[in-house]
């Protein structure tokens, strides 16, 4: 049985207290690695070893620094496959979904950041008989904690930029989904990242994780994850005067007006509901049809998501795999429960679904489609984070505005429209940090990226990733 390892020090080491969690496959609920129990002696260690290795990694150069970053980038493409098969086994997600996205666009974050960090320019603003200019410094220790359902995408996604920056890293992978983590640590040594740069820790988010939250000696924290678990960051950082970015949860609103392209906005909201298994924290839940197409609208997207297949991970055409634990399957059954007793209808779900082994023990559940629930019950109002959505209906674009603001998340939304005009003015008045119209989850990386409300506080990605990681300073001079 193999034994993950913590990466300290440009070294894969054992965890100083030698206890381990049983790591579950959850297509098939098997066991197959074990993972650290980190504590305080191996924070230490990574510590120490980041603090050494600060001045040296913050004073290369740019470009220096994008030359290691771009050779991991290029290692994750050659491992692609590998990668790849872990993510699926470690998550339950379809190979292919892990093929075409997770690990490219891990790849893809190493490799964007290494590029921007060499095009990052600070301001300088003249006066009659002074000049003052900004000197953006790396902050020095930071902690970066990414969530199970995109694990290496979201890992690298904060590692890159901190690294870029010229910071060194804490990094807690979730202890759901740790094995891409562990690999990522072999490639680094590979490329010969220096040691201490990137420390990377497995264990559970209440032990080791709220240790790293707890170190005063970490300057910063980027966390993704749930909304509870970012208000105790926050509580513990205000006291410190620390930097935190929070990524947090999300009840995604859909507005579908008559006018839209149906066939493509259908085949769009079942992949927007449903993909990864609807554990991605932008997946539409909440989808709003103008009452004039409803019914059509219904017969086609329910057509369509019972079509969808659901099984081995491995095969080409499965659509969606396990999810990814026992505990979280349990979590989504009770929430289709709960929509049951408070009045929704359901559409599709209730198949009966029939695996042959060693699938039968996996943790499988259809997608589920409700309707006839209001705004303010439980179903529409809380982050269920699984394949669960509701269906309702609007009359007019008041109406679909005031449905989709009813919600204490504000993450992202979708329009589905052929009037320009209409899709700029509810745009502007949709409170989501993120707004795809005709489209979903399509992703610049030069673009922030975070929520609104309960979903998060500060933005991701493009400049907002490295203005994030760094500290500015002003430097004035008189003439």
């Amino acid at each position: 049985m193999e034994k993950i390892a913590n990466y300290i020090n440009g070294e894969l080491i054992t965890p100083f207290s030698s206890q381990y969690m049983d790591n579950i496959a959850p297509a098939t609920a098997e066991k197959y690695s074990e993972i650290p129990l980190s504590d305080n002696s191996d924070l230490d260690e990574a510590i120490k070893a980041a603090e050494i290795a600060f001045p040296s990694w913050s004073n290369l150069s740019a470009n220096e620094r994008a030359s290691f970053l771009l050779k991991i980038s290029e290692e994750i493409k050659k491992n692609l496959h590998e990668l790849a098969k872990a993510e699926s086994r470690d998550t339950g997600k379809p190979l292919s979904l892990a093929m075409n996205v997770d690990i490219p666009r891990a790849s893809a974050n190493f490799e964007f950041f290494g590029h921007a960090i060499t095009q990052f320019s600070s301001e300088s603003h003249s006066g009659v008989d002074s000049i003052n200019y900004t000197l953006r410094k790396p902050i020095g220790v930071v902690g970066c904690i990414s969530p199970w359902n995109l694990p290496l995408y979201l890992f690298t996604w904060k590692i890159a930029p901190a690294l870029a920056s010229g910071n060194c890293v804490i990094a807690k992978p979730s202890e759901i989904t740790p094995y891409t983590a562990f690999l990522l640590s072999k490639i680094c040594k590979k490329v010969g990242l220096p040691k201490g740069v990137l420390n990377i820790l497995h264990g559970k988010g209440a032990e080791i994780g709220n240790e790293i939250v707890k170190n005063g000696k970490i300057k910063a924290i980027s966390f993704t994850g749930g909304t509870a678990t970012g208000k105790k960051i926050a509580e513990i950082s205000a006291p410190m005067f620390r930097k935190i970015s929070l990524e947090l949860g999300g009840k995604n609103p859909a507005l579908v007006f008559a006018d839209c392209d149906l066939e493509k906005t259908v085949d769009e909201l079942v992949r927007a509901s449903f993909a990864n298994q609807g554990e991605i924290c932008l997946c539409a839940s909440r989808i709003y049809i103008e009452s004039s197409i409803y019914k059509e609208f219904k017969k086609i997207f329910v057509s369509k998501v019972k079509n969808l297949k659901v099984g081995d991970p491995n095969q080409e055409d499965t659509n969606m795999g396990a999810l990814v634990s026992a505990q979280h399957k349990e979590k989504v059954i009770n929430y289709i429960q709960l929509a049951k007793e408070e009045g929704g209808t359901l559409l599709c779900g209730n198949e009966t679904l029939k695996l042959n082994p060693p699938y039968d023990q996996g943790y499988f559940l259809r997608p589920h489609v409700f309707e006839n629930l209001n705004s303010s019950c439980r179903t529409n109002q809380e982050e269920i984070f699984g394949p669960v959505v509701s269906l309702n209906t609007f009359e007019n674009d008041d109406e679909a505005i005031l449905l989709a603001n009813d919600s204490d998340y504000g993450l992202a939304s979708s329009i589905w429209t052929s009037d320009l005009s209409r899709a700029h003015q509810i745009s502007e008045r949709i409170n989501t940090g993120i707004v795809w119209v005709n489209c979903w989850m399509k992703r610049d990386l030069r673009t922030p990226f975070g929520g609104m409300k309960n979903s998060g506080l500060g933005r991701e990605g493009g400049l907002e990733a490295l203005r994030f990681f760094t500290e500015p300073k002003n430097v004035c001079i008189q003439y």
